[in-house]
């Protein structure tokens, strides 16, 4: 069995350092760092044995996802991680733009279609003669699902991805964290990075737990009874949510949900987080931080922390990067980021477009949403309808909410409610609430009820969550466009 390499600087040689504190749980499965070691050198020996050069983890989370995802960085092996909330044709287009040769699953017959035999302690291979081309040092491709049909593929070093683990790791020092839960899936680059990595490095103890135990469903499903249980059980020091998980969490603790007295740090990020609701948090004594970053750059990028803490903003930059605001007022990144996407070259540029836009408040980066997804009112505003998005779902009755007003002379709102049975009366209360907030020319001056939520099933919303615009554009435009119009006419506006 060849030895781990013995660098000062890599994830291994601290692992090392731990020894025998606990490094990784499951239920009632421990690892120490010495034997998580010994686990990874083994299963690093055996991808080599059978020629592996390019492996797909397709595995819930677990202590074993963790063991295979460290054993293809020692085997220098690329790894690509699979969401399973991908669809059967996004994993295919997955599997075949990558060039997998071999699957890490429990059961690999869902994969049969795709060429891999029958899996035999997790492991399943193909035949594939000439994988696609990768930049130089590649060792993950993480896909993000955008917002078309097939995820893009993020080409990352180990040096980007060890760089972003040590920044977290160093500001998250004073909340002294000792034990991680990990609430969202490996295959999400945030969570592996900052929910593996890090705790690692930090020689803290990394739980996992299956998404069931935790409540998290597929792409949209959560059950917040069930997280809240498991986080009273495990009494983690430290999670990371989305925004509508936080929502979630907010609202049942509001409502009595005890909440275990060992959070110290609740990481916050992928979305737009509403500084009411921080405010929330705040009253409820939660530990909460915002974030931002991206696939692109490794994951986080800027964060809040328990010694630097502005509400509104996403935090300061994180000490391996370097941020910028561009005339036009997108956010660059300069420091370490993605080789490139797959099968489109090597990233050269100097300073990574974000494609967000945002300004400065003393040191502290405040984002004001995508700058694809600003719509010019016919007024001549700029609005920016994920901020009032984000205020408009923090509203209990209001699961999902789409902006609209590009051109048109009132804002128009989509609204999902939570059930079927929300009267329109509590959905006009909801907006009047979130009005008030907001400024007239941002404010929902015409509302409607969605014929469905917005899935990925019907085309209206990407995999994790994110609305697809055109499309909703696509299905609702003669709603909203005299919907706008009967405001105006209305004095609505």
């Amino acid at each position: 069995m060849s030895q781990l390499p013995d660098c000062p600087d890599s994830l291994f040689a601290a692992m090392r350092a731990h020894g025998e504190r606990p490094a990784l749980r499951e239920d009632g499965r421990e690892l120490d760092f010495r034997e998580t070691l010994r686990e990874v050198a083994v299963r690093a020996e055996r991808l080599r044995s059978v020629g592996c050069r390019r492996v797909a983890i397709a595995l819930d989370n677990g202590i074993d996802w963790a063991l295979w995802d460290l054993a293809a960085l020692h085997a220098g092996v690329v790894c690509v991680p699979l969401p399973a909330f991908f669809s059967t044709a996004q994993l295919a287009h997955v599997l075949d733009s990558a060039g997998i040769d071999t699957l890490i699953a429990d059961h690999s017959s869902a994969f049969h279609a795709a060429g891999f035999g029958a899996s035999q302690d997790q492991l399943a291979q193909r035949l594939v003669e000439q994988p696609p081309q990768l930049p130089a040092g590649t060792v993950k491709i993480t896909y993000t699902s955008g917002s078309t049909g097939q995820p893009k593929g993020v080409c990352l070093d180990a040096g980007t991805q060890f760089a972003v683990a040590r920044s977290l790791w160093q500001a998250s020092l004073t909340s002294l964290v000792a034990r991680h839960l990990c609430v969202l899936p490996l295959a999400t680059l945030l969570e592996n990075i900052a929910g593996l990595y890090a705790p690692l490095l930090a020689g803290a103890r990394v739980e996992l737990l299956p998404m069931a135990d935790i409540g998290l469903g597929g792409a949209t499903r959560f059950d917040v009874e069930r997280f809240i249980a498991t986080l009273v059980r495990t009494e983690p020091h430290s999670v990371i949510l989305l925004p509508q998980l936080l929502l979630m969490l907010v609202t049942a603790a509001e409502r009595g949900a005890p909440l275990p007295q060992s959070l110290r740090f609740i990481a916050v990020g992928g979305g737009r987080v509403s500084p009411a609701l921080l405010r929330r948090a705040d009253a409820l004594g939660l530990p909460v931080f915002e974030g931002y970053g991206l696939s692109e750059c490794g994951s986080v990028v800027c964060l809040n922390t328990s010694t630097e803490r502005r509400i509104g903003t996403v935090g300061r930059p994180l000490p391996h990067a370097e941020v910028r605001i561009a005339p036009d007022g997108e956010v660059l990144v300069r420091g370490p980021r993605m080789l490139g996407y797959l099968g489109e070259g090597e990233c050269s540029d100097e300073w990574l477009p974000t494609g967000d836009l945002g300004h400065f408040d003393d040191g502290f980066l405040v984002l004001h949403g995508r700058s694809k997804h600003q719509f010019i009112t016919a007024y001549g505003r700029n609005v920016n309808p994920e901020w009032v998005e984000a205020e408009l779902v923090q509203q209990l009755p209001i699961a999902q909410a789409w902006l609209h007003g590009e051109a048109l002379p009132a804002n128009v709102a989509v609204l999902v409610p939570r059930r079927s049975d929300v009267p329109d009366a509590a959905l006009a209360e909801a907006v009047a609430a979130v009005n008030r907030e907001l400024p007239d020319y941002a404010q929902v001056h015409h509302w409607l009820r969605a014929d469905e939520p917005f899935t990925p099933a019907n085309g209206l919303a990407t995999a994790n969550g994110r609305l697809r615009r055109a499309a909703l554009l696509e299905t609702y435009r003669d709603a909203v466009e005299t919907g706008s119009a009967a405001a105006t006419l209305s004095g609505e506006r």
